[in-house]
């Protein structure tokens, strides 16, 4: 009974407010606006609109922004993405609906979103260098880095999900 109502009183301090804790696209609107060109850039690039996407979409959700996974999705599903497919993105190793091309970019997207505690070895980066050309690979990076950055503001900034769009 103990360790329940210690996780119990856990979840209670840790509960999302639905509250943003600082507006900072009002606050900071020079900065606002270079990160959100850059995403617009990377969009725009070589990569293709779902693949960026896919890859805005596995960082949200392995770095717990739900306003970036409620946005990501929303994007894909109005670029026509299977809803079963998206519900898999996160196991994407297991699924059959990603290509080899795909599964390289959430494969590097989950490396690098992990950093330190992972490992961009040269075998990974080789794998990578199967499926994309060094400008698409930069692309890439910018698109992950670029991601991360939204996501550890909307997070730390309690950022909520829209109730209706």
């Amino acid at each position: 009974m103990g360790r329940l109502s210690s996780i119990d009183d856990h979840h209670r301090k840790t509960d999302m407010t639905h509250t943003v804790r600082v507006p900072y696209f009002q606050l900071a609107p020079k900065a606002f606006k270079a990160l959100y060109d850059l995403s617009l850039s990377v969009k725009k690039g070589t990569l293709g609109n779902r693949l960026v996407d896919l890859v805005f979409l596995r960082a949200s959700q392995i770095n717990g922004c739900a306003y970036c996974i409620d946005m990501h999705w929303r994007d894909l599903i109005q670029q026509d993405a299977d809803a079963r497919h998206l519900n898999a993105v996160a196991g994407w190793r297991e699924a059959p609906f990603f290509s080899e091309r795909e599964r390289a970019a959430l494969r590097w997207t989950e490396i690098v979103t992990a950093t330190p505690h992972s490992d961009a070895s040269d075998e990974e980066f080789a794998q990578l260098q199967a499926h994309f050309s060094e400008v698409e690979i930069a692309e890439l990076g910018f698109a992950i880095a670029a991601i991360n950055a939204w996501n550890l503001l909307n997070v730390s900034f309690r950022n909520p999900v829209p109730e209706s769009v």
